[in-house]
């Protein structure tokens, strides 16, 4: 059984930045492709970036293009979300979610995940 610790969070000021990690145990997270999620109060769920089992399929959120950064390292069992320029809108919990897929599938739908952490917690504010 696959689970997922998320760390890295915390309060920033705007402009900051935080590096996210998930680190995976129980199972190889090469199997798995990852996606980053987030969710404000009174707000849905978001897809903030995804990553194949591979690393060549990527998906950036339209609203963190440019700013945040997806990568894995499957040696450390670990995927990261390197997060630069925070904005307050950036507020919010962040999970980290994987599931069981080819080498070069991966979605921005929660629907696509089985597996997911707890979240930690990101706020940027002055």
């Amino acid at each position: 059984q696959l689970r997922l610790v998320e760390s890295g969070g915390g309060l920033v000021q705007p402009g900051g930045s935080l590096r996210l990690s998930c680190a995976a145990s129980g199972s190889n997270l090469v199997d798995y492709a990852v996606g980053w999620f987030r969710q404000a109060p009174g707000k849905e769920r978001e897809g903030v970036s995804c990553i194949s089992r591979n690393g060549y399929i990527i998906y950036v959120a339209e609203s963190v293009k440019g700013r945040f950064t997806i990568s894995r390292d499957d040696a450390k069992n670990t995927v990261y979300l390197q997060m630069n320029s925070l904005k307050p809108e950036d507020t919010a919990l962040y999970y980290c979610a994987a599931a069981r897929s080819g080498p070069y599938s991966t979605s921005a739908s929660a629907r696509f995940y089985d597996y997911w952490g707890q979240g930690t917690q990101v706020t940027a504010s002055s």
